[in-house]
């Protein structure tokens, strides 16, 4: 049953390491529906991660750290929809820029702030999102195949785990089966339509991209005081970007959008299972060429293995109103 026990440990790895891909993919998605491109993801988490690990160490609280994430993450995204949709400027360059400040602005404050080379004080367990056990998770361990799913997939994660599969059918609920998301992808295909309509298309777009900071600040906080135990520099490693790929990869969608980020998560899991393991006929594979895996997939199945994905008609087109 051993090999049972390893499907279990790298199915639990590959879902805590998809969840801050799901959340930034879920953010994009509300963006780019409504027609904002959004390669700012990576910022908005960066400073998200940043706002949880300072207020959690400062606080020694999980939830006011949660929070001061998605209100950075929020700011970030408000000021993305300032210069994309008031301004009515380039989208790509302010996703750039919002990506270029948070980098910056992390590492220095935390460096004036707390002194230890870009990083905030290592959190004690009670600031952070600890694993939650399910009842009689240790003891249905040794029961073949539902045991393992029991005790090693569904229990032993943090409440963000959850949250952020849950997060997926709501998305799917508000896109498909409410008035708002009607207009939200609405004004990502057709804007001059819904503007017709009497709908303010500025207001729905700047409701998007507040739940696309929200999101954000989910993930960035996932990785600093539930994943880790505090912020270091540039933790989020280009999370951002492979999370982009999965929504081009999902072409806009909420449930294959999960897919995508846990097929990642796998990847992820299995090359970090594989360092330093001898595989036969090629023997042991550098740790650096393991760690890369997830990105080389990222560019292989974007440069031909996902069909043709048609962005929402109106995406990264700034809405003049007519007179």
């Amino acid at each position: 049953m051993e090999w049972l026990d390893l499907i279990a440990q790298i199915s639990g790895s590959a879902i805590r390491f998809s969840v801050p891909l799901l959340f930034a993919c879920l953010a994009g998605l509300y963006s780019e529906r409504s027609g904002v491109f959004d390669i700012g993801l990576e910022g908005k988490m960066l400073v998200g991660a940043f706002a949880a690990g300072t207020v959690a160490a400062l606080t020694g609280s999980a939830w006011l750290g949660l929070l001061a994430a998605i209100l950075a993450s929020v700011f970030f995204a408000l000021l993305h929809g300032f210069a994309s949709i008031t301004h009515r400027g380039n989208q790509i360059v302010s996703g750039v820029a919002i990506n270029f400040i948070a980098a910056g602005l992390t590492a220095q404050l935390g460096e004036t702030w707390f002194d230890l080379g870009g990083q905030t004080p290592q959190l004690p367990n009670d600031a952070r999102f600890m694993v939650i056990a399910w009842p009689y998770a240790e003891t249905l361990r040794g029961v073949p195949v539902i045991g393992q799913i029991y005790s090693q997939i569904l229990s032993g994660q943090n409440i963000l785990v959850y949250f952020a599969f849950l997060a997926v059918p709501l998305t799917w609920w508000l896109l498909y089966r409410t008035r708002f998301g009607l207009r939200l992808r609405a004004v990502g295909e057709n804007p001059a339509a819904v503007d017709t309509a009497g709908i303010s298309v500025p207001a729905m777009r700047y409701a998007a991209v507040t739940c696309c900071g929200v999101l954000c600040g989910f993930a960035g906080a996932y990785l600093s005081i539930a994943q880790s135990a505090g912020f270091i520099e540039h933790m989020t490693a280009g999370k951002g970007f492979i999370a982009l790929a999965a929504l081009i990869f999902a072409k806009w969608r909420p449930v294959p959008a999960m897919w995508a980020c846990l097929l990642f998560g796998v990847l992820e899991a299995v090359a970090i299972r594989l360092q330093g393991v001898p595989i036969t006929g090629i023997g042991i594979v550098p740790v650096q060429l393991m760690q890369a895996v997830p990105y080389i997939l990222t560019v292989v199945l974007l440069a031909g293995f996902i069909g043709r994905a048609v962005a929402p008609k109106a995406g990264g087109v700034p809405y003049v109103k007519e007179k």
